[in-house]
C-alpha cells in the first residue's frame, strides 16, 4: 500500500518588529505524518526562515499554509527525504527489523 502524507505547520516565532515589517516570522515548526492506513510515523522540526529587508513581504494575516510550507523546503529541510525516512518507520513497524521474544527458559 501507498503511503500518503500530512505536511502541517505547527507553529510560526515572529519578531515584533523587524527590517521595517510587523510580525516578521523567523522560526516555523513543522510536522509531517504518513500512514499507510494501518501504520502510522511522524517526523518533525523547526527552520529558520531568514527574511532580509526589499524582499516581498506577506502580512501574518494573509499568510498561508501552503506559502510556509514552501519557506520550510527552501530553508533546508528536504521533502522527499523527509518522507523516505517515514516510508522506511512504517516499513520498520510492518516488518520489525529487531525483535525481543520472550526468554527460552521464562513460562
Amino acid at each position: 500500500m501507498t503511503n500518503t502524507y500530512t505536511w502541517l505547520v505547527e507553529y510560526m516565532s515572529c519578531y515584533p518588529q523587524a527590517e521595517g515589517e510587523t510580525d516578521v516570522v523567523f522560526v516555523v515548526g513543522w510536522r509531517c505524518d504518513a500512514t499507510d492506513g494501518t501504520y502510522y510515523a511522524t517526523q518533525y522540526g523547526t527552520v529558520n526562515v531568514p527574511y532580509v529587508a526589499g524582499d516581498p513581504y506577506t502580512p501574518y494575516a494573509d499568510l498561508t499554509e501552503t506559502q510556509v510550507q514552501g519557506w520550510v523546503w527552501a530553508n533546508g529541510v528536504d521533502q522527499a527525504t523527509t518522507e523516505a525516512a517515514l516510508d522506511t518507520s512504517i516499513a520498520n513497524e510492518v516488518n520489525p527489523p529487531v525483535v525481543n521474544p520472550p526468554l527460552p527458559w521464562s513460562a
